[in-house]
């Protein structure tokens, strides 16, 4: 904790004082343009590898950048779905980034058939991924379909899909290679496949 009281004190001594008209205006505004769906990972900041300033970026993390398809009936994901409605419905985003990453550790469970007995919740979220092949596979090609799966689910989403349908709003896949920090895209041919 003493880490994060420094760190809070070099904010309010350094940081905000140099954003101070930054800050002013974002406490009146919010009109971010991109929902950025990333991993809970803290190897991966948002913020961080897209170089976004505060109120950029409308940020939802979740456990593998899962993204639970619409149902219309309540459950696990509905906080999920309710920042999803208000990104695109009340901030009007334009664009949603489903972003996936290399060493992933809901995708490795996934992909090595590992036992999750001992993690009922973690076992249940992960039912919204898609499912690996067989036991044993290799991650890196589970995450890249994870990432498709998720925007896939994400046009599930009433108002994810009246966006689309007025070519309001884009959705872009990501595969983030921590050691490299390279970016690969997922295009929407890919998507569709």
């Amino acid at each position: 904790m003493h880490d994060l009281t420094e760190g809070l004190s070099q904010f309010q001594q350094d940081v905000f004082p140099a954003k101070a008209e930054l800050f002013a205006r974002l406490a009146t505004t919010h009109r971010p343009r991109t929902l950025f769906i990333g991993c809970s990972d803290a190897r991966v900041v948002p913020e961080l590898i897209t170089q976004r300033e505060p109120g950029e970026l409308f940020v939802i993390r979740t456990a593998g950048n899962l993204v639970p398809a619409h149902t219309g009936a309540a459950g696990a994901g509905d906080g999920v779905a309710a920042s999803i409605e208000y990104a695109v419905a009340v901030l009007g985003v334009a664009d949603i980034v489903v972003c996936g990453h290399s060493a992933c550790g809901a995708m490795t469970a996934l992909a090595a058939g590992q036992d999750l007995a001992e993690l009922p919740a973690v076992a249940r979220w992960l039912r919204h991924a898609p499912p690996a092949e067989a036991a044993r596979c290799e991650p890196g090609p589970l995450i890249r379909d994870n990432v498709a799966a998720q925007l896939a689910n994400l046009a599930t989403h009433p108002a994810v899909a009246r966006a689309l349908a007025a070519g309001t709003l884009t959705l872009h896949g990501w595969v983030y290679d921590i050691p490299t920090g390279a970016v690969e895209r997922i295009e929407p041919a890919a998507l569709a496949a």
